[in-house]
């Protein structure tokens, strides 16, 4: 199995990819299914293979321990890891060459905290994974979030040592002038001048994580379908070198 990690800030279109990514499978003819990994969700467009909220519901941990939202979803990923067993049975259940992975929003599980990596690895363990980082347009649009942005994506890499793509999401909320000035700050390095006056420090960072891409963010759109060939090209030079998994899934129909 291949496994797709859908990591963002809240808010950032993670769900709502994550159904659009498994339409464009499936309409590919390509097997696939969807874990949801998120115990504090309430609703969700997809009908996940395995829920975790059968395992541990935030709400009830919440009502228990007397937490605020955010300390129960972190009581409540600490909680997984105690179900190890039974969560590896349930993953063991899915029968499909690609699983995507939804994640909570709040993205400090993954970038801060040993909790979210010990979760991937298990569920992920002895397959190829790779993570997916929305990087959202509305943020992205101004020059010193966009760099924040990188240097998220940069820890999250850095905590679960698995290859990421970075995609700009709800590409469709952006003018083709906006989206051209996103393009021309990596490609052109036109991006410094952006950032108005920042100190050495500031702009030795930036270049740093500029020079240091490993791949451009992929405009991606869940209600066009804008991207998704590109995503699904740089998912599967990821997990196949390139080529097309030739065991069961014949070529996506582009």
């Amino acid at each position: 199995m291949y496994f797709i990690f859908i990591l963002g800030t809240a808010g950032s279109g993670k769900t709502t990819l994550v159904k659009s990514l498994q339409d464009y499978l499936l309409d590919n003819e390509m097997d696939t299914a969807i874990i949801n990994l998120d115990p504090a969700v309430e609703q969700i467009p997809y009908k996940p293979d395995f829920d975790v909220r059968e395992l541990v519901d935030a709400f009830e941990v919440m009502e228990k321990y007397g937490l605020g939202p955010n300390s129960s979803l972190i009581a409540s990923i600490d909680l997984l890891l105690t179900k190890a067993k039974e969560i590896k049975e349930e993953v063991n259940r899915i029968e499909a060459n690609y699983v995507i992975v939804d994640t909570p929003g709040q993205i400090e599980l993954f970038a801060y905290r040993e909790t979210g990596r010990i979760l991937s690895s298990l569920i992920s363990e002895g397959n190829k994974s790779a993570s997916v980082f929305l990087m959202d347009s509305f943020l992205a649009k101004d020059a010193r979030s966009y760099i924040s942005l990188l240097l998220l994506s940069s820890s999250i890499k850095f905590r679960l040592v698995m290859p990421q793509v970075l995609t700009l999401s709800k590409a469709d909320l952006l003018t083709p002038q906006e989206l051209e000035r996103i393009r021309n700050w990596i490609e052109e390095g036109s991006i410094i001048d952006d950032l108005g006056v920042i100190d050495e420090y500031s702009y030795e960072l930036a270049n740093t994580i500029i020079e240091n891409l490993d791949n451009m963010p992929i405009p991606v759109s869940s209600i066009t379908g804008e991207g998704l060939d590109e995503l699904y090209a740089e998912l599967q030079r990821i997990f196949a070198g390139g080529e097309d998994y030739l065991t069961e899934e014949p070529s996506p129909k582009l």
